[in-house]
């Protein structure tokens, strides 16, 4: 978590030899929760795990500027990022702009972005603002401090509770506009590089991190956040002695720092810490490549650090688009967080409605795929100005279709297919229309049980690509 001048000490670049050897490590079974029963957040993760992976980046310091990275990652892609990640920060500038940081958060997650929240702590030996040195953020407590600060009611332990008001009344504004963040606090606590981290075992970091919780939630009544633990990609085979009780958390999440990318084992081993639970990439420098999105399927999301996007040592251009236009990636617009179909979709409804949906291409960064199954006639997806473009939609799990809407806009396929699969990779036509004239194409055929539906256009009827206002899938 690099922050301009925050380089990582050079022990943080440590040989990968010297810790990509883990150890086989028992798999965690967590039953519980740390969300409220019912969150769509969760949902969603619990939904696309194993399917796709959010794009994300983060929005360092300034907090007065908290979409400059984000704005970045459009530039190179064309996308917006699926996730927006922001950070309360700890230098006085930054913490006075807090609610700068808020408004954007809320608009975020209004304009259908997931949002994730960090927070550099000062220590609560100190002020409210601090450095990143060893008076501040870098610094250390002693072991009897530490005694002190996660035991209830004494000094240490009030000031700590103290530093958590701080960023209550910011908590509670996304409350009450309905904001679920991803919320990772005392995140890689398995590394000493903090004040916080780099104390095993029962009373260690994970204390600090269940004592969080229990303030939050039980003490302030935050039931919005989904709770996400974390450690980095150092001494992996140690990494369940930071595990926190299993209702603290929704997520186990990895920081990728020590190497470029996660390995199979650090894969392996966060999926037996997790227990079931979804697993992420919490901070990266190296967009994850199509060779790790598909290897390793159940990082629910990733999150490049700042400025590291551009920094030629982790990414190229070309990387940072492989990333962001491969199959498995969503970026915003393409998923709907509250999009889960109903269990009984009333025979002739709309099965596509809000559900996760890829295309071959887009004319534009307005025009996406989500655009052509969120209900509004209004608003509609764009192909390149190209033959044989595609659009598929993801219901979710197999269903009985038997037929579909297309509602063409003035640019239509002369020629289209309407395809059906159970696995994204196999298609079965199932409607062919080589005379197609645009306007409003009602299909209708035999029950096909399918889980993906696909329109394929060989060819266009005009100069410009293929355009859908919505893209309809009929069933039960």
């Amino acid at each position: 978590m690099p922050v301009r001048h925050w380089r990582r000490p050079l022990l943080w670049l440590v040989s990968t030899a010297a810790v990509v050897a883990t150890v086989a490590v028992a798999a965690v079974l967590p039953t519980a929760q740390a969300a409220q029963p019912g969150s769509p957040l969760l949902a969603f993760l619990n939904r696309i795990s194993g399917q796709y992976t959010l794009s994300g980046q983060h929005n360092r310091e300034p907090n007065s500027d908290p979409t400059k990275y984000t704005r970045v990652a459009q530039q190179i892609t064309g996308q917006t990022p699926g996730l927006w990640g922001g950070d309360f920060l700890f230098a006085s500038a930054d913490v006075n702009a807090r609610q700068t940081m808020i408004n954007e958060a809320i608009n975020q997650w209004r304009s259908g972005s997931v949002v994730a929240l960090t927070w550099h702590m000062c220590p609560p030996t100190v002020g409210r603002t601090c450095g990143w040195d060893e008076a501040g953020i870098l610094g250390s407590l002693t072991d009897a401090q530490w005694s002190q600060l996660i035991t209830g009611g004494t000094a240490l332990n009030n000031a700590w509770k103290a530093r958590l008001d701080e960023v209550v009344p910011f908590l509670q504004q996304l409350k009450n506009a309905g904001v679920e963040p991803l919320w990772r606090p005392i995140h890689e606590m398995n590394d000493p590089w903090s004040w916080w981290g780099g104390r095993p075992g029962a009373n260690g970091s994970r204390r600090l991190y269940e004592i969080t919780y229990d303030y939050l939630v039980n003490t302030k009544g935050l039931t919005n956040l989904v709770w996400v633990w974390n450690v980095k990609d150092l001494d992996m085979g140690s990494a369940s002695q930071y595990v926190p009780a299993a209702n603290t958390f929704d997520v186990a999440s990895l920081d990728v720092w020590v190497k470029m990318e996660p390995s199979t084992s650090d894969y392996q081993t966060m999926l037996n810490l997790a227990g079931g639970k979804p697993i992420a990439l919490a901070e990266v420098g190296r967009t994850p490549s199509p060779t790790i999105l598909t290897s390793q399927p159940r990082w629910a999301w990733f999150m490049v650090w700042a400025e590291w996007l551009t920094d030629p040592a982790y990414n190229t251009n070309a990387g940072v688009q492989a990333t962001y236009f491969h199959p498995r990636v969503l970026n915003r617009g393409e998923f709907s967080v509250a999009g889960t179909p109903p269990t009984s979709t009333p025979a002739g409804g709309n099965l596509a409605l809000n559900r996760p949906i890829l295309a071959s291409s887009q004319e534009s960064g307005t025009l996406t795929p989500a655009r052509a199954v969120d209900g509004n006639t209004g608003t509609r997806w764009s192909s390149a100005y190209a033959d044989q473009q595609w659009i598929y939609v993801d219901l979710g799990a197999n269903r009985s279709v038997t037929g579909v809407t297309l509602r063409w806009e003035a640019a239509y396929a002369s020629q289209y297919q309407i395809q059906t699969s159970t696995d994204g990779t196999s298609w079965t036509t199932v409607y062919s229309d080589y005379n197609g004239n645009g306007g409003t194409d009602t299909v209708n055929f035999a029950a096909a049980t399918a889980r993906y539906v696909k329109m394929y256009a060989p060819l266009r009827g005009t100069q410009y690509g293929v355009s859908l206002w919505e893209f309809e899938v009929r069933g039960s």
